[in-house]
């Protein structure tokens, strides 16, 4: 790697260690979480270092831990990620000079923060500072699942149990940035948040995993109904 490649690699380290320290309290949960959930501690580390989404995976705990079906994960999964198919075809414009080898590498290492960062904090990118940028975050990502899957065990319940107030923060943090943006979101997640909760005691007999796809689709289509987003708006 030359020097320039170096410094390019370096920048994006710089700015993915504040993602990595923040990710590592959120994959420490998730840690716990999974093991809690029957998930052994080296599967849910594989799990970690094979996925990069924190919202996808807690969702995937539970539909394990609920022995759900391959189905109701791939649905669940699909609708919780679909964003970064979004993420990663705005990425394009930035990554034209990109071999397919290392757009295959930034596809799997996008997340909210690492997009937000790519697409905003500089002119054009390069395939190190990418590399860079992903390689931090992962492995505080990683590091955070092997701790909560190993010292989960060893903490008192109710502190694993508080631990996981976590995992709620980093959906507040998804949804907060949104609803600053457009108030109209907040319709959206209302109703979402209704329908889960009259699912959760008018039919206990329906997964997790199928209360989420069943809220997710809902709320969206009643908010693409009564909000609908016109051509004033730049679209």
């Amino acid at each position: 790697m030359g020097a320039n490649k170096r410094k390019q690699f370096r920048i994006g380290a710089q700015l993915g260690l504040p993602i990595a320290l923040g990710y590592l309290p959120v994959s420490f949960a998730f840690g716990i979480k999974a093991v809690a959930n029957g998930i052994a501690p080296i599967w849910s580390i594989i799990i970690s270092m094979t996925n990069l989404t924190s919202a996808g995976q807690v969702a995937a705990a539970d539909i394990i831990g609920a022995a759900g079906t391959y189905a109701e994960m791939a649905l669940t999964t699909l609708v919780i990620n679909a964003r970064y198919m979004l993420m990663s075809i705005s990425l394009t414009q930035k990554t034209r000079n990109f071999s397919m080898g290392q757009k295959l590498v930034t596809a799997f290492g996008v997340t909210d923060e690492i997009f937000v960062i790519a697409s905003t904090s500089v002119p054009a990118i390069t395939f190190p500072f990418m590399l860079g940028l992903i390689a931090v975050p992962y492995v505080g990502w990683t590091a955070g699942t092997i701790l909560g899957s190993f010292a989960g065990g060893l903490l008192p319940e109710y502190l694993a149990r508080a631990m996981e107030i976590s995992l709620y923060a980093m959906f507040i943090a998804i949804i907060v940035p949104a609803v600053k943006r457009d108030i109209k979101i907040v319709f959206a997640v209302a109703v979402a948040a209704a329908i889960s909760a009259a699912m959760y005691f008018l039919t206990p007999f329906i997964s997790s995993g199928w209360v989420i796809i069943i809220a997710a689709v809902a709320a969206s289509a009643l908010g693409a109904t009564f909000f609908p987003r016109k051509a004033a708006d730049g679209e």
